[in-house]
């Protein structure tokens, strides 16, 4: 293979200038690391159309780009070496609102410069997006079977972050959060515009229970897509803000007598191979439905390590707290619970609502530990090796944490999730086979990574600088 890269500066003759020529003056290459910092080099359209137009197309960034946390480098990483980071065009949206006008936002995937020894690969197992193409790759290959995905985005409009004030204060749903001529009714409608221009569908959007907050609701698509789209979500929400002098924050839960923020991924499982045994019926999960519930379950209390990567997010993932609780259950129709299930007797919208995740999780490598867990299950019913054990039983409407130990032992309810960072990255370290699905490259990157970033969130010593320093960052 021809490693050489860079631009060639030839006529350019491709589908690509016809596309872009005279349309929109930059290009926007977004990446997002291991602490969900969405980064970005800005091209303008004539140097993009040249480097598209180059053997290899992709821009140089440094190894290290991975392992920062502010400008301190997490263990195992080093500012030596660079990568190749390589558009993918599949990801090419035309975006409204992050720029004065339209501009042009597209993702891609971290490759070696020049691969030797050994690795002789141009694939980073580092890279979250990479993982979870791959991880998409091997369940529609293994098991005959794909998903669909779709976010509610959660997020908090403030006038200041320090102190940490919010716009309002309004009531869950209640219309008051959305006067006519108030700021916040004004922003939400260009964040809805926005989307709506940029391809996104938005389902609805409506004021949330916390002071300030909004949510979001985006249309389901394949996952690369849907983590793709929610990056560009979260690029619009903050943009459309910050135009109107507002600050939004994606923070697990700043105001700790209210509700807390999340993104919660609605999963729907298909089989695509159109199986007798594997059709969905009104009221019953079909086996490989049944398969990746078993699935993520069994690695929930690891996979919480990076759904809910930052010691917020276990202020925002208690009892009680419509949060999902920390018991490892489900539940039909049961927001107490991490994993609901909902339309449970309409199989063509039956999904499961996975409420363990927040918006401080890069959201490919979240989506790739959720898909990953449930792979072994699923290829076990889908080639007849096995058959599904799901141990932990349906809660119903009834809370794990508020029934009683008999009762739990009952359901199969006998697993807490994390209750810290450490006890996460601790669950993550001993799951082997989550590590293996994931790449064990990958795990001790981001591990290392997750631990300098708590030190860095959590450095100083008052609280209230704490919730600055964590809004600021989110």
């Amino acid at each position: 293979m021809n490693f050489t890269h860079g631009i060639t500066h030839t006529p350019a003759t491709s589908v690509i200038r016809d596309l872009i020529d005279n349309l929109l003056e930059y290009v926007r290459l977004y990446w997002v690391d291991l602490t969900n910092t969405r980064r970005c080099r800005v091209i303008p359209r004539d140097s993009f159309l040249q480097l598209m137009e180059s053997n290899r197309p992709g821009v140089n960034v440094g190894q290290v780009a991975l392992g920062l946390v502010y400008l301190t480098i997490a263990e195992g990483f080093h500012p030596i070496g660079e990568y190749l980071y390589v558009p993918d065009l599949s990801s090419l949206r035309i975006l409204h609102g992050v720029g004065k006008s339209p501009i042009f936002g597209i993702l891609g995937k971290f490759e070696n410069k020049s691969p030797v020894g050994e690795k002789s690969g141009v694939e980073v197992e580092m890279c979250p997006r990479t993982t979870l193409s791959r991880i998409i790759r091997e369940v529609r290959t293994n098991c005959s079977a794909e998903f669909l995905v779709g976010f509610e985005s959660e997020f908090i409009l403030l006038k200041s972050t320090n102190p940490v004030v919010s716009m309002n204060v309004h009531g869950w749903s209640a219309s008051a959060g959305m006067l006519n001529g108030s700021i916040e009714a004004e922003i939400m409608e260009e964040i809805a515009d926005s989307l709506q221009a940029s391809g996104i569908t938005v389902e609805l959007f409506h004021p949330e229970a916390a002071p300030g907050q909004y949510e979001v609701a985006t249309g389901p698509l394949p996952p690369l897509e849907a983590a793709d789209a929610l990056v560009y979500t979260r690029e619009i929400i903050v943009n459309v803000a910050a135009k109107h002098g507002v600050h939004a924050t994606f923070a697990p839960r700043p105001f700790m007598y209210s509700a807390g923020t999340s993104t919660h991924a609605h999963i729907s499982v298909h089989d695509i191979a159109n199986r007798p045994e594997f059709r969905k019926a009104p009221g019953e999960l079909s086996l490989l439905e049944k398969a990746f519930l078993a699935g993520v379950l069994s690695h929930l209390p690891a996979i919480a390590a990076i759904t809910l990567p930052i010691p917020a997010s276990y202020k925002r993932a208690v009892d009680g707290a419509w949060s999902g609780g920390t018991y490892v259950s489900w539940g039909t129709e049961n927001r107490e619970a991490p994993i609901r299930l909902t339309n449970v007797a309409s199989p063509n919208s039956r999904r499961y609502e996975c409420r363990f995740i927040d918006a401080t999780a890069n959201p490919h490598l979240a989506l790739a530990a959720v898909l990953g867990s449930a792979m072994a299950e699923m290829k076990a019913v889908s080639d007849g090796s096995g058959d599904v054990q799901l141990e932990v039983q349906d809660a119903g409407t009834k809370p794990a944490a508020v029934m009683t130990e008999e009762e739990r032992k009952t359901h199969g309810i006998t697993k807490r999730m994390p209750a810290s960072t450490g006890e996460a990255r601790s669950y993550l370290r001993s799951d082997g086979q989550l590590c293996e699905v994931l790449g064990k490259e990958l795990i001790e990157a981001f591990l290392s990574v997750n631990k300098t970033l708590e030190d860095a969130l959590m450095q100083d010593q008052v609280e209230d600088e704490q919730v600055t320093r964590l809004v600021e960052f989110y």
